[in-house]
């Protein structure tokens, strides 16, 4: 193994049934694959939300800022949220999900541009609904290299059961 090569993505986590998770509460449900936050990324982000911010956007003015450099904005870490799920767990009985809101959300830490984060996912509350379920995820997102996360957040999703 190359001690300089990047960390590998670890494996998509495949749950067979959704009612399965009402056992799983407190554990996780799986890792993101990595993903590359870029200043092309971050100025893409500026420009569509209208924040450009000089931290987020010019690089020689953020150089002799608080980070030494541009930083991604905190919006643009949690839109990063749908990837992460996509490649961390997968749940097989599932035809759909929708983004049902955020509880708690932190940034403890700034994300410099040109990193590589990735989430973790850890299964906090399970709620049967008539037609599949509310789940209360808390997600850390970690930057590639650093001890503290970038963002901390817990996620509400409704995900709803193939017709049979």
């Amino acid at each position: 193994m190359n001690p300089s090569a990047p960390p590998s993505n670890p494996p998509l986590q495949l749950i067979e049934h959704l009612d399965s998770l009402a056992e799983r509460v407190g554990q996780p449900l799986g890792t993101s694959e990595w993903i590359l936050v870029d200043q092309a990324r971050i100025d893409r982000f500026a420009e569509a939300t209208g924040d450009e911010q000089w931290i987020h956007v010019d690089a020689q003015r953020a150089a002799q800022g608080p980070f030494g450099g541009t930083i991604a904005h905190g919006f643009l870490t949690l839109s990063l949220l749908p990837r992460m799920f996509e490649t961390a767990f997968r749940i097989g009985d599932v035809q759909m999900g929708v983004n049902y809101g955020l509880n708690r959300v932190r940034f403890p830490a700034p994300l410099p541009s040109g990193s590589r984060v990735r989430g973790h996912f850890r299964l906090l509350a399970y709620e049967v609904l008539a037609d599949g379920a509310q789940l209360t995820v808390e997600v850390t997102i970690e930057r590639e290299g650093s001890a503290k996360p970038v963002c901390v957040a817990e996620s509400l999703g409704r995900q709803y059961r193939s017709a049979a």
